[in-house]
């Protein structure tokens, strides 16, 4: 009953100050003090006020708050965590699939350190031999060749 009465008091005031706006030759935002004026009394009309007044007396209510408080709570600990780790959901999925998976080569997941790196025969074994007589012992490039090569570049 209370929160009917203060809706209209505000609805009451927002049109007396429309109507001095309009009084002033500005309908334009006299037009719209009214339509915002007219929101309390469409609430309470439709039965909102008395729902929301229903809702934030009721312990159940709050206590409905308070669970969805510690399951984003949860969430968030979670995501923090993961930050923290380095990994997010896609890398450990995708590290699962490619434990199950046979079909991978053993030194594909291997890293690449270059000529004396001990990538394994697979690398230098993927060269031709034009481009292994070709590239110097010294040649930065190889390194990276090897990279563009492991990924299908």
């Amino acid at each position: 009953m209370l929160a009917e009465t203060i809706c209209s008091a505000v609805s009451a005031a927002g049109l007396g100050i429309a109507a001095v706006t309009a009084y002033r030759k500005r309908f334009l935002t006299a037009t719209r003090i009214a339509a915002y004026s007219l929101v309390p009394v469409g609430l309470v009309l439709t039965g909102v006020v008395e729902w929301v007044a229903g809702i934030a007396f009721k312990p159940s209510v709050w206590l409905g708050f308070g669970v969805l408080g510690l399951s984003w709570l949860l969430f968030m600990t979670t995501r923090a965590v993961e930050r923290r780790s380095g990994t997010t959901r896609a890398e450990r999925k995708a590290a699962r699939a490619a434990g199950r998976n046979e079909a991978v080569a053993p030194g594909a997941s291997a890293p690449s350190l270059g000529a004396g790196g001990g990538a394994g025969p697979a690398v230098t074994a993927a060269k031709p031999k034009k481009k292994q007589e070709a590239a110097a012992p010294g040649d930065d490039f190889s390194d990276i060749e090897a990279i563009l090569k492991k990924h299908g570049i």
